[in-house]
């Protein structure tokens, strides 16, 4: 097949399915509805901090395969740091304690036998009950498959399920937490070492992305928002953007790989996430101190993890749905208190009884930042393959069989990126 690959949406899953398919030598279209690419993983000038910032923080594993395979095919495989081993540093707010998640390289969990290497006051039978998620049913919720209390729940099993899932670990779908735990964890420290990329999102997954592909012919047309699909004979026959038509040859195909509810309204019958999660990340214009850890989980507080970057501390809270409406400047005191706790900086006014003094600041909110990742919802994400025989989906909330993370929405490029560059003539329907 020599027909052009058009696909809708340059964010991670478009971009990535272009790096992908003109690897392969095939032609490609690209088109994007806002003026930059990335989507939900972009970064941006900050002209109120004066720094360049992404709309929201992101951690990466060392097994996340086929992240680390895009990094590498665009060039940006130094773009992501960590630690040399697996470790994970966390801090107790109320009562500031600290500890050290280590476990092993290797699949065989002997670090849950030393008291160093796992969250105190637990002890290593403690670790068994999350096996259970290896081997949930379908359908079922965590919290109808594992314990969802006490110390481990609170301080590791709660904070690392609601940074994956973006949704309250109870009542998401077990079979989610399986999935991550099985190529995390399970799969030893070798395959968890976190990874963050310190110089943005933006320069580790976008602008190489682009780079790459205009090196190759491809330069996305921003400001290109897709009003219809125009379907004739069980195809995609024409793309139409406002008023211009762009007619598809019989050799072309369509990969959709805009969000999901771009997705319901725009492809006839389609079934598809519509319950989504909200992220806060808050952004302070201060230099970590020496000796910050690239990435603290915090615990008993509203802040959930600490990003340590060059020019600035950034604090992630996930499902905060709660926190849409709360005022700027409260979110921003009170985050900026927990956060100059855990790195030891001063808060001004504290001292006084005042109300703690942030640093120059940023709130980004991001409302629909994943698909609820709830039983319910995980079932109605789509395969990658359509009714029609030339169009095929991509994006997180598609049927990756991860959460709505990096690694799935690559992946699910990928994997669109193989059934378009195959030219499916007709679709088949997963079982």
């Amino acid at each position: 097949m020599t027909g052009v690959v058009h696909i809708v949406g340059a964010g991670l899953a478009g971009l990535s399915c272009a790096v992908r398919l003109t690897d392969e030598g095939r032609h490609v279209a690209l088109y994007e509805a806002a003026r930059m690419a990335g989507g939900r993983c972009r970064s941006y000038h900050d002209a109120s901090l004066g720094l360049t910032i992404d709309n929201g923080n992101h951690l990466l594993l060392s097994g996340n395969a086929a992240a680390r395979d895009y990094a590498r095919r665009i060039g940006a495989g130094d773009a992501l740091v960590g630690p040399e081993v697996c470790v994970f540093d966390f801090l107790d707010l109320r009562d500031g304690a600290r500890w050290r998640l280590r476990p092993n390289a290797s699949r065989l969990p002997w670090w849950v036998l030393f008291a160093d290497r796992r969250v105190p006051g637990t002890g290593p039978g403690d670790y068994l009950d999350a096996g259970r998620l290896l081997f949930a049913r379908d359908g079922a919720t965590i919290g109808e498959t594992m314990r969802c209390e006490g110390v481990l729940w609170e301080k590791l099993w709660r904070p690392v399920l609601l940074s994956a899932l973006n949704t309250e670990p109870a009542e998401s779908a077990a079979t989610l937490a399986g999935a991550v735990l099985r190529e995390t964890l399970a799969a030893g420290g070798a395959a968890c070492r976190p990874l963050v990329a310190q110089k943005g999102l933006g320069a580790a997954f976008v602008e190489p992305a682009l780079q790459t592909l205009a090196a190759k012919g491809v330069t996305p047309r921003f400001g290109a928002r897709l009003r219809e699909l125009v379907f004739a004979d069980g195809r995609v026959a024409s793309l139409r953007f406002g008023d211009e038509e762009v007619p598809l040859g019989p050799a072309d195909s369509v990969v959709f790989a805009a969000p999901a509810w771009s997705a319901l309204e725009t492809i006839p019958g389609l079934t598809a996430p519509n319950d989504h999660r909200a992220i806060l990340n808050v952004h302070f214009r201060v230099a970590p101190p020496p000796g910050q850890p690239l990435l603290l989980g915090l615990v008993g507080g509203l802040s959930e993890w600490l990003f340590a970057f060059e020019d600035r501390l950034s604090v992630t809270i996930s499902g905060a749905d709660r926190l849409m409406d709360a005022p700027r400047e409260t979110l921003a005191a009170q985050i900026w208190t927990e956060a100059s706790a855990a790195a030891g900086l001063d808060c001004r006014g504290a001292a006084s009884g005042l109300a703690c003094v942030p640093p120059p600041w940023q709130i980004v909110k991001e409302k629909r930042a994943t698909f609820a990742a709830t039983p319910a919802q995980n079932a109605r994400r789509p395969d990658a393959v359509t009714d029609w025989s030339n169009l095929f989906l991509a994006g997180d909330w598609t049927a990756t069989g991860l959460p709505a993370t990096i690694e799935g929405t690559i992946r699910s490029g990928y994997r669109a990126a193989e059934l378009a560059g195959r030219g499916a003539e007709s679709p088949v329907r997963p079982s």
